[in-house]
């Protein structure tokens, strides 16, 4: 994918490079519930080694979203680390953010799995549901590889 524009001077790009590691890594070990404490070090080798990350860019090129996808390429895909900077959020960032990772990547056609505690409502609008309480799944393309 390409740099792909979005409303009010965004950017949605699947560049790993151009993620500023830093921005999520304080968001994720200091905001968020399921990655709190996660060390730079671990956020840093979870960037480099995902099957693909999706960030959000403000118009000067700071980070403001981000998402990472791990797959085995061939018969799963999971999405992880979801997240919008809070004064980005109400502006369908978020929306785009996922839309991207799971429905026009190269992963499109797999199953998604993602963990939520309260990302429920949200996740259904791309197909997922709720196998158990903190699992969802959006099933994939019929495969006949």
């Amino acid at each position: 994918m390409a740099t792909r524009d979005l409303p009010g001077g965004y950017q949605l790009d699947d560049d790993r490079e151009r993620v500023d590691v830093g921005v999520v890594w304080r968001f994720l070990s200091e905001e968020s519930y399921w990655a709190e404490g996660r060390s730079r070090r671990l956020t840093e080798r979870l960037v480099r080694e995902a099957s693909r990350v999706v960030g959000v860019y403000a118009s000067g090129g700071a980070t403001v979203g981000f998402c990472r996808v791990v797959s085995d390429e061939a018969t799963f895909a999971y999405l992880f680390d979801v997240f919008v900077l809070p004064g980005h959020r109400g502006k369908g960032l978020g929306v785009e953010l996922v839309r991207e990772a799971v429905e026009r990547g190269p992963h499109a056609d797999l199953p998604f799995f993602l963990g939520t505690l309260d990302g429920h409502s949200f996740y259904r609008k791309f197909g997922f549901d709720v196998p158990t309480e903190r699992q969802m799944m959006r099933p994939g393309a019929k495969r006949t590889d």
